[in-house]
């Protein structure tokens, strides 16, 4: 399993205007969501603060990003931007299966108490998003071991002769 990080020198990479742009959009995805929440209620509005608000603007980030870092280096790196993005948007989709997780255990248990409600549905997030996660790195590894196994072809060749 690859360990999650954090690696503060990757700050350094953004330029101002990169931050510009997802705080714009992470905005506007925010008045997006309460427009809808003004004309069709909080409970379609709710639906919508589990958009990714700078989602777009980071998988094109960081594809820049990685392309760059390529090109410094001598290469095209078109294909690990797309590589890097695709791996977000992975990222992303996980995430949002946690906060669906999330939604539904607070909203079965906030009558109740809106604490426990908070831990409870902190927990569904946190135990949904490592499920996820772990089923999804379990199931790249199964498909790279079946798609080296046909490359190499079957490890003990059998033939039935005479």
């Amino acid at each position: 399993m690859t360990p999650v990080h954090f690696s503060p020198s990757s700050l350094k990479e953004s330029r101002w205007y990169e931050y510009l742009i997802r705080f714009v959009l992470g905005g506007a995805a925010t008045v997006f969501t309460g427009l809808i929440s003004s004309r069709y209620g909080a409970s379609v509005g709710g639906l919508f603060l589990a958009l990714p608000a700078i989602f777009c603007a980071s998988a094109t980030l960081i594809e820049k990003h990685e392309i760059r870092r390529k090109r410094e280096a001598g290469l095209s790196g078109k294909r690990r931007g797309q590589m890097a993005a695709a791996v977000d948007s992975a990222g992303a989709a996980l995430g949002a299966l946690g906060m669906l997780a999330f939604a539904a255990v607070f909203w079965l248990a906030v009558e109740g108490s809106v604490a426990g409600a908070f831990i409870a549905a902190s927990l569904a997030w946190l135990v949904v998003s490592i499920a996820a996660w772990y089923v999804r790195s379990k199931m790249r590894s199964v498909r790279r071991t079946g798609r080296l196994r046909q490359a190499n072809g079957p490890a003990i060749s059998r033939s039935r002769s005479g």
